[in-house]
């Protein structure tokens, strides 16, 4: 078995600094990386090797979503990204193969490190969030184990609150102490004397939601980007229920994003997939992140006598190039091809998918205030919740498709409204074309301690909807029926 530590045919960086790893989306992206411009919505090129790439793709969000991260001309003139379903690539020549597996040649090698179609989907990922690269993997959660390992492996101490995912909360709090990484809960993730309290000499990240699911609570990204970094520490955010249409974190600090690519950006429910983004501007040598620093073998020439750390051979991109290299290489968690054709395929139409979703999803969120027997409803782009004030700074086009509500009564009434609907699908799952119900709290949020999970306000009346891209007044009178129906004696 060849070991690829590959790049693609765009390269990732010059020869004299070649990375012996991954896609080209692991360093510069050769087509189109960059960051957005507020005011325009048009891309910045976020280093001159994104701004000289023959085939770059800058302009506005929609033009990138299809165009960002693919070149015809280096896949047979196919107008869409071919399905490479190869598990290995010829190397060609003992010269060539050497020359790529010490990364001296950029190419493809192994599927398990890096493929075509993957790499496609990865550069155009990084250009929609204005990273340097990216790292596409096999689920949601694969991406978020991935990005909390490589940050905190060797002892190290991540803060978060607790009202994230039912999953996250579960590898944070139970699953990753096992490997020697612990987490320091917090209540408010947006008080930053409280999030200040928990920083210690062995904490490297602070990890959190942009809009919690199902609370749809905002992140206040930038103060506590601000707050991270002046102890040194890392900011990771799951950017899942926004999708880079909503929000670039990177624009306001945060230095790793991450996604569940299962859900908005795909966007039709027939893919699994994840995928770690970096913001590329962090200091992994800062001290905090030994791992960082050591000397290591995978990268290094022993035959040459050449030793180097992450940090010291790829510079601003060492998490993304430890990422692939030690976590996907070692771990395996591979996003398909076929996976990562369908989320080029959903990207192609996520602005105008999430556009309906959040119109729809407000029409429907204001609606259920004055609905019968619904006690709250819980989505902060209403304009008058608590967090208003955040809405224009990081949403101006919406807070996403996601919206819960608190009904009265029992658990039984909840099973009523869920078992009443005609057009909602229960399905543990969101940002689907099609609308989605579920009862958080037996189902996404079931694993999380009841104490946890009644502070983040996921009590048994709770019910959670993903609005699709039916009509809204349909899905008004769905729930409707449903309700009324769930009363009934």
């Amino acid at each position: 078995m060849v070991v690829g530590h590959m790049g693609s045919s765009n390269a990732d960086f010059d020869k004299a600094g070649s990375g012996s790893t991954g896609s080209g989306s692991a360093g510069f992206d050769a087509t189109g990386a960059g960051t957005v411009n507020s005011a325009d919505d048009s891309v910045c090129a976020t280093g001159a090797a994104a701004e000289s790439a023959p085939g770059a793709v800058t302009g506005a969000f929609a033009t990138r979503a299809i165009h960002a991260g693919y070149d015809p001309l280096d896949h047979g003139y196919a107008a869409v990204p071919p399905i490479y379903a190869s598990a290995a690539f010829d190397l060609g020549d003992a010269v060539r193969g050497d020359a790529l597996a010490a990364g001296n040649l950029d190419g493809f090698e192994y599927s398990r490190v890096a493929n075509p179609t993957v790499d496609a989907l990865e550069k155009r990922l990084a250009a929609l969030e204005g990273g340097i690269g990216a790292v596409a993997v096999g689920s949601g959660m694969a991406a978020v184990s991935y990005a909390l390992m490589c940050a905190g492996e060797g002892g190290g101490r991540i803060i978060a609150p607790s009202d994230l995912y039912g999953a996250s909360v579960d590898a944070l709090g139970d699953f990753l102490p096992q490997f020697g990484i612990h987490t320091d809960f917090v209540k408010d993730i947006n008080d930053l004397n409280e999030v200040e309290s928990k920083i210690g000499p062995d904490t490297r990240a602070i990890f959190a939601e942009t809009v919690s699911n199902p609370s749809t609570e905002i992140l206040d990204i930038e103060p506590l980007a601000a707050l991270a970094h002046r102890h040194g520490v890392a900011l990771i955010v799951d950017n899942t229920v926004p999708t880079p249409y909503l929000l670039n974190p990177i624009r306001f600090g945060a230095d790793i994003v991450v996604h569940s690519t299962t859900k908005g950006i795909t966007g039709h429910g027939n893919a699994i997939g994840g995928a770690v983004i970096d913001g590329g501007h962090f200091d992994w040598a800062n001290g905090r992140f030994p791992q960082f620093t050591a000397r290591q073998q995978v990268i290094s020439d022993d035959r040459a006598g050449e030793w180097h750390s992450f940090a010291e051979k790829f510079g601003n991109a060492a998490f993304i190039k430890r990422i692939r290299i030690k976590y996907l290489r070692t771990f395996g968690a591979v996003a398909s091809p076929f996976n990562a054709y369908l989320s080029l395929v959903g990207l192609e139409t996520l602005p105008q998918r999430v556009s309906q979703q959040v119109a729809s999803a407000h029409r429907i969120a204001e609606h259920l205030t004055h609905a019968a027997h619904v006690i709250k409803v819980n989505y902060s782009g209403l304009g008058y919740t608590p967090q208003y004030d955040l809405v224009p700074k990081y949403f101006p086009r919406g807070v996403g498709q996601i919206l819960s509500f608190l009904v009265d009564g029992s658990a039984d009434n909840v099973r009523r409204i869920i078992d009443g609907t005609r057009l909602f699908s229960y399905v543990p799952n969101i940002g689907d074309a099609r609308s989605l119900i579920v009862d958080p709290a037996h189902i996404t949020h079931r694993e999380v301690p009841a104490d946890a999970r009644i502070a983040a306000g996921v009590s048994d009346n709770l019910i959670r909807l993903s609005i699709g891209l039916e009509d809204a007044d349909d899905l008004i009178a769905d729930l409707d029926q449903a309700i009324a129906g769930a009363y009934r004696a």
